[in-house]
């Protein structure tokens, strides 16, 4: 086996997720014409169903890939995304501020505003706290998770107006011919803003510093403790702007929603060639592996496997993703 890795050293762990990605497709593809007699591989499956799926999974990947580049983790994604949701999902129905869109603008930055202030806590504890990312943010989990449950007394708020789903099940009609789901267009948004980030700023280098060796990071005059917040504020931003499309794409407010998210992104992170010690991820190589978990669910929906199924095999690709990374560690 290590023969063989050493002539694939030179490649990037993103260029291993890419060819899996089309791997998967081409099997799909096979399967679904065979046995459906229908195309996998078509913009309408791809775009407007895995792509639409997957989607709000990417855009709390690519938050979570900076708190693993910084050799942490954030469990509370999923809880974040309840909380903010039923926030919002309370100020358009329950509580609106205006009518119309000046109303629902209110409640999203209100759902994204609590995205950002579990962020700052999750943000404190780390920075200011001997606690483990792993145990502190495990902790604002269980917190953020029983706040969606005690302000919805456990039920769900339904009914928003037709308007506002929009923002989780509406399209931008390109053309007569073509549409963009607006979850897509908002995890592209996403995805460039994150890029941009660790690319072209010094947040994103001090991240990655951190993740490598926060002690050097220190004497080098760094504020690691104003960075750790600022890497679990994005966490919670992004986590605030998927709990707002959930909610519409949901047309309600659910105190369950986002329930395991965070394993799916810290999935992604790893399959997308982030080493889950910190130091390297991408965020192009998130994106992939958001769109092979995606492409996993479709293909295990289509053999009738069960979601409980479904959850072994995610873990199974985790692990050989993960033995990927470390032998191409050890060869280069």
């Amino acid at each position: 086996m290590n023969l063989s890795l050493k002539k694939f050293r030179y490649y990037t762990p993103e260029f291993f997720a890419l060819i899996a990605l089309c791997v998967l497709c081409a099997l799909l593809e096979w399967y679904s014409v065979a046995v459906f007699e229908k195309n996998f591989v078509s913009y309408d499956n791809l775009v407007i169903n895995v792509a639409r799926q997957v989607s709000l999974n990417a855009i709390i990947a690519c938050g979570m890939a900076f708190a693993i580049l910084s050799g942490g983790i954030d469990l509370s994604v999923g809880a974040i995304v309840a909380f903010s949701g039923v926030i919002t999902a309370s100020l358009v129905k329950n509580h609106p501020v205006a009518p119309g869109w000046t109303g629902y603008g209110v409640a999203i930055a209100a759902g994204i505003a609590i995205g950002l202030l579990c962020g700052l806590a999750n943000g404190l504890i780390v920075a200011y706290t001997k606690i483990p990312p792993f145990v502190a943010t495990f902790a604002t989990m269980s917190v953020a998770r029983g706040s969606a449950y005690v302000f919805t007394n456990g039920t769900p708020i339904s009914g928003l107006p037709a308007a506002f789903n929009e923002v989780g099940k509406g399209y931008w009609n390109v053309s007569a011919a073509l549409r963009v789901p607006i979850p897509v267009i908002l995890c592209l948004v996403v995805f460039v803003f994150c890029w941009f980030l660790l690319v072209r700023t010094r947040f994103g280098r001090y991240a990655c510093a951190i993740g490598n060796n926060v002690d050097t990071v220190r004497l080098a005059g760094i504020n690691v403790r104003k960075i750790y917040i600022q890497i679990y504020m994005l966490v919670g931003f992004v986590s605030g702007i998927s709990g707002v499309a959930q909610c519409g794409r949901l047309a309600s407010g659910q105190p369950t929603a986002g329930i395991n998210w965070e394993l799916d992104a810290i999935a992604s992170v790893v399959i997308g060639g982030g080493n889950i010690a910190g130091g390297r991820v991408t965020i192009f190589g998130t994106l992939i592996g958001a769109l092979i978990i995606g492409v996993i669910n479709t293909g295990l929906n289509m053999l009738g496997m069960l979601y409980y199924n479904q959850l072994i095999v995610k873990g199974f690709v985790v692990i050989i993703a993960v033995l990927l990374r470390s032998g191409l560690n050890r060869e280069s």
